[in-house]
């Protein structure tokens, strides 16, 4: 046995029977420990081990000197890489070491390893680390119980869990593998991403240590605390907060969800863009908007839809649906009256506390449509270039040359004003200019034209309507067997009109009319039509799909 002899450099099955140590050692200079920047280390592939100390070492096999175990302090060197450990055996033959204790292969100062246990395959440079075993280089800190590390390409594997630590961020799985020369990771099987900022679950994942960037490779789960994102395919930038991600990802909060074929998402503006078959929901008040292209700002709660959009307002036993070139919506804070907060409170005191805003403020969602405006539901239908309409009134304003259809009935005024309840039509307002007409047969039409017109529904068909200012009627008379007998034309300043079943019923002048009465063959076609006269029925949407597939 030698005792505190080895110190220095000594080639494993160098020593002669005079113990005198190799030229190398007297010349350090020929050993040097650092790998010259212009060498790249995956060329380094020195196969000869060097021992650099021991305090001591013993024969296994004193015949052959193939196996020498060494105790205490312990470093090796190959190529450029160091090997330090409390104990160790190294077989000459096969070129391989086993080592125990502080195990530690430091590679050219880049990447750090270490375990309790060692097995290191010098011919292949490769190292089998176990019990506590751990990889480290600039930017992170790998764990597992067993890691395996190839030190030609600085890939390292492991199969029985593991975790690598980033700055703030925890990421583990079942399997990983470590890439170290592009900084890459990849996990595999039950693969948690734990930060500050997010949580991450997913099956399968690339992550790069240095940019922080996660690539999406299958079904993964990302919650940031205010929303969570399901996705697919693509990437998330876990310091930034950005994502970009393909293959119909869905993003939700607590108020709306939506997907689309793309969507890039920035969590510090919280704007996302969403491109191609976009579906926008508020879940919270039953809106939701279609489009192939949108812009939804989270943090504000607006949407803006563009290429084909649609909004759909959900009402109880109807959706109406409103397309243009351009929607945009967003929310007006409104104070709670004390009504609405006593019931708030009352349902809060037995528990029920599903879809309440507990501020004494409430929100309403606002939609403004531009440009090619066209309306649709089963009992109302309606086009107009630019329409606003708001949650806090429940009223639609139709601007510049609007018309609305209730039943057969056309209605158009310089501008257009309908009330809503629960989504339904309740009233309108046909301001100034304001006209109704219907067909009641080919080149035939009813009219009633006034200053301004307000009208009543009920159960989602026109029930009557007051004429105010210059009431001006022209209506065409039929017998009991629905044949035509006669054309009337009357002048009142002001009419009552009332419907049955959307269709017209009957007229009521506030005082005596100016009437003239036509047989039926005998009206002048001068007088058929009242000054402003416009039929278009062209323009009426004829079911939701053409909006949809506008």
């Amino acid at each position: 046995m030698l005792k505190n002899v080895l110190y220095g450099l000594v080639l494993l099955g160098g020593i002669g029977a005079s113990g005198m140590l190799t030229a190398a050692y007297r010349d350090p200079a020929r050993l040097p420990l650092k790998r010259p920047e212009t060498v790249p280390v995956q060329q380094d592939t020195t196969k000869k081990i060097y021992l650099l100390k021991a305090k001591s070492v013993v024969n296994l096999q004193t015949d052959t000197l193939s196996e020498r175990r060494f105790v205490g302090d312990v470093l090796f060197r190959q190529g450029t890489s160091l090997l330090s450990c409390d104990s160790a055996s190294f077989n000459a033959n096969t070129n391989i070491i086993e080592a125990w204790g502080n195990v530690h292969i430091n590679q050219d100062d880049s990447v750090h390893t270490y375990s309790d246990q060692l097995l290191y395959r010098g011919n292949q440079r490769l190292a089998t680390l176990t019990g506590n075993a751990k990889l480290t280089d600039s930017k992170i800190v790998l764990t597992s119980p067993t890691l395996n590390y190839d030190l030609n390409t600085k890939i390292g594997t492991y199969d029985q869990g593991g975790k690598l630590v980033n700055g703030e961020s925890v990421l583990t799985s079942r399997e990983g593998i470590y890439y170290g020369e592009p900084k890459d990771v990849y996990f595999k099987k039950d693969v948690v991403v734990v930060d500050p900022g997010f949580t991450l679950g997913t099956d399968t994942l690339m992550y790069n240590t240095v940019t922080k960037i996660a690539t999406i490779m299958a079904p993964t789960t990302i919650n940031d605390g205010k929303m969570t994102m399901y996705v697919t395919s693509g990437y998330y930038n876990t310091e930034l907060g950005y994502g970009n991600f393909a293959q119909r990802p869905t993003i939700e909060d607590s108020t709306n969800t939506f997907t689309a074929n793309e969507i890039q998402t920035d969590k510090a503006t919280g704007i996302s863009i969403a491109t191609g078959n976009m579906i926008w929901r508020d879940t919270a008040q039953k809106v939701a908007v279609l489009a192939n292209y949108g812009i939804v700002n989270q943090n504000v709660k607006t949407v803006l839809a563009t290429q084909k959009p649609v909004m759909l307002l959900e009402g109880k036993d109807d959706t109406l649906f409103v397309a243009a070139d351009t929607l945009f919506s967003g929310i007006v804070p409104i104070l709670k009256d004390s009504a609405a907060l006593a019931e708030d409170s009352a349902r809060i005191a037995r528990g029920d506390t599903a879809n309440i805003n507990k501020s004494d403020t409430a929100e309403k969602r606002f939609l403004i449509a531009y440009h090619h405006v066209k309306i649709f539901s089963d009992s109302l239908q309606g086009v107009a270039d630019s329409v606003y309409y708001s949650g806090v009134d429940s009223i639609f304003r139709l601007y510049r040359d609007p018309v609305l259809w209730a039943n057969n009935n056309q209605l158009t005024g310089d501008t257009i004003f309908l009330f809503t309840k629960n989504q339904k039509a309740d009233k309108l307002l046909l301001d100034q200019n304001a006209l109704i007409v219907n067909s009641p047969g080919p080149e035939m039409y009813n009219q009633i034209k006034g200053n301004t017109i307000l009208g009543y529904f009920g159960d989602e068909k026109l029930d009557s309507m007051y004429v105010n200012g210059n009431a001006e009627n022209i209506y065409y008379v039929q017998d009991d067997d629905s044949a035509f007998v006669s054309i009337n034309r009357l002048l009142s300043a002001n009419t009552r009109v009332y419907f049955e079943n959307g269709e017209l019923e009957r007229i009521v002048f506030v005082k005596e009319p100016e009437a003239t009465m036509y047989p039926f063959t005998q009206m002048p076609e001068d007088q058929k039509k009242l000054p402003g006269f416009k039929w278009e029925i062209h323009r009426k949407p004829k079911s939701k799909y053409e909006l949809i597939g506008q």
